[in-house]
């Protein structure tokens, strides 16, 4: 199955220096699993797994990223975003706000590393919209608080939260979640095929 996992993380601020390169790692390890990499189109730790990513040679995924602008000119010039980490970039014209609804909703499932209000914005929206969520404990800021919110505030879809301190295990445990939850699907050709087989034609 070739997912589309979500990583989540800070702009700016004291996490995307503590935590660059685990969320390098992280896109390292999402295009060496081959699947594809979604991001907010941003800078920072989203900028960074983006990077992973792009590093790994013939990499049979892809990096998508999902910008709060409606055009490449907005993105650039008016919120001052980069494209070379990208293979494509939707512009969802949404803003902020509404971009992180459209990549979460886009995702099989939302790695969190670091993260401020924005990402918990996402994750938030990954446990409501019943996302595998993963979280890279010991990256700091959200990633680390996550444990104890959840402690405390009754929350949908926790089944499907996965906890690691290692990026490439981290990865391998939020697929493993994925195919225990695709089980019942055969990777037998097109999504068309697959659809045909299990659901007929009607």
């Amino acid at each position: 199955m070739k997912y589309q996992i979500c990583v989540s993380g800070a702009a700016s601020g004291e996490t995307v220096m503590k935590s660059k390169e685990l969320a390098f790692a992280i896109g390292v390890a999402i295009a060496k699993a081959g699947k594809t990499l979604t991001t907010g189109a941003t800078v920072g730790l989203p900028m960074f797994a983006a990077a992973g990513f792009k590093s790994v040679p013939n990499a049979k995924g892809v990096s998508v990223g999902f910008s709060p602008a409606a055009t490449f000119k907005e993105h650039i010039l008016a919120y001052r975003l980069p494209t070379l980490e990208f293979d494509y970039i939707n512009f969802t014209g949404m803003a902020y706000v509404g971009r992180d609804v459209h990549l979460v909703r886009s995702s099989d499932a939302v790695i969190t590393v670091g993260g401020r209000m924005g990402s918990l914005h996402e994750f938030s929206t990954a446990l409501e919209s019943r996302k595998v969520c993963g979280v890279l404990l010991g990256s700091g800021g959200l990633a680390d608080y996550i444990p104890i919110l959840l402690q405390n505030v009754v929350a949908p879809n926790l089944d499907n939260m996965v906890y690691d301190a290692n990026p490439e295990k981290l990865v391998k445990k939020v697929i493993a979640r994925l195919d225990e939850i695709y089980k019942d699907f055969e990777d037998s050709g097109t999504d068309a095929h697959v659809a045909q087989k299990r659901f007929g034609n009607g």
